[in-house]
């Protein structure tokens, strides 16, 4: 039995988790915050100047989406970008550049593969976990902000209703939503207080973190501005739609929950039959690779499985 398949699966989850662990590392303290608080409470708390703050949290927000425009290196800054990863687009680099490092040596010490094979496969594992890591922190933030705006509309409303005006509802959300919304909000209020329009915060924001239900806000904000109206009874009716829109989403993923597994599960036990014949066998398509058409035999193969995850992927991904 040839161990070198688990092997490399073992290398990539030690990648992967390596990249957690030098976060963690660099920023445990800043990003183990008490829960009742955001970033920028805490960094005001700390005696921070809250035009420095402004500025510190501007930097954080838009530091990945001016780096380098290259395909691969743009695909992480957008990941970046959306998970506000507190790493900057160099760290970000030489992140990946460390674990390039650590894969070559463990494949190196581990199996017995060639020096190209072992330099491709470890490009691969650096670029991979970077990639995986990002994604999750980016669907993880994305899925809370969406949790979280219905609740501060909905606060918005109240302090509207009690007679506050709209600049200090959005510094109420500020002061008593948790991250990652808490912080964006701060940011509005900020602004505001040193000459920005509270609309063009919004879009910004709302550009930002490209999100539609924010979208909805900063347009309903936009037009009750310029043509008048009551506010409250405008967000009151935007935190409806907002929930129930949440509510659908929800529905829907549940619903398309075993379509999604079952297209994963087809699209991945190709190959892991074939790791499993071969960490059993490692003899059995010595035969078959010596015929001309086992190349061209593995790029059909290999264009089906492409097609299908797409297929499955295209039909599950319901726009709600």
């Amino acid at each position: 039995m040839s161990p070198e398949p688990i092997i490399y699966g073992v290398i990539f989850i030690a990648v992967l988790l390596l990249v957690e662990g030098m976060y963690l590392v660099v920023f445990g303290k800043s990003i183990r915050l008490n829960s009742r608080v955001n970033r920028r409470l805490d960094l005001l708390e700390k005696g921070n100047d809250r035009e420095q703050v402004l500025e510190t949290l501007r930097k954080e927000r838009a530091q990945h989406r001016e780096g380098p425009r290259l395909p691969i290196i743009s695909m992480i800054s957008k990941k970046a970008a959306m998970a506000n990863i507190a790493f900057s687009p160099k760290a970000l680099i030489m992140v990946m550049v460390i674990l390039t490092i650590a894969a070559f040596v463990g494949l190196t010490i581990g199996t017995g593969a060639s020096l190209p094979v072992r330099v491709g496969m470890s490009v691969v594992m650096g670029f991979g976990a970077v990639w995986m890591w990002l994604s999750k922190k980016a669907k993880a933030r994305m899925s809370l902000l969406e949790e979280q705006l219905p609740d501060a509309v909905e606060l918005m409303v109240r302090s509207l209703r009690v007679g506050h005006p709209f600049s200090s509802t959005v510094n109420i959300v500020a002061q008593e939503v948790a991250d990652p919304l808490g912080s964006e909000f701060g940011i509005i209020a900020d602004e505001f207080a040193y000459g920005m329009e509270i609309t063009e915060s919004l879009n910004k924001m709302a550009e930002t973190i490209d999100m539609q239900d924010l979208r909805f806000l900063a347009v309903a904000v936009s037009i009750q501005q310029k043509s008048g109206g009551n506010l409250a009874e405008i967000l009151e009716g935007l935190a409806k739609v907002i929930r129930a829109r949440f509510k659908l989403f929800r529905r829907v993923k549940a619903i398309t929950a075993e379509a999604k597994w079952s297209g994963m599960f087809l699209s991945a036990f190709p190959i892991l039959a074939l790791i499993g014949i071969n960490v059993a066998q490692p003899t059995y398509y010595d035969a078959v690779m010596e015929t001309e058409y086992f190349i061209p035999a593995c790029m059909v193969v290999a264009t089906f499985l492409v097609v299908n995850y797409v297929f499955m992927k295209i039909m599950v991904n319901i726009k709600v």
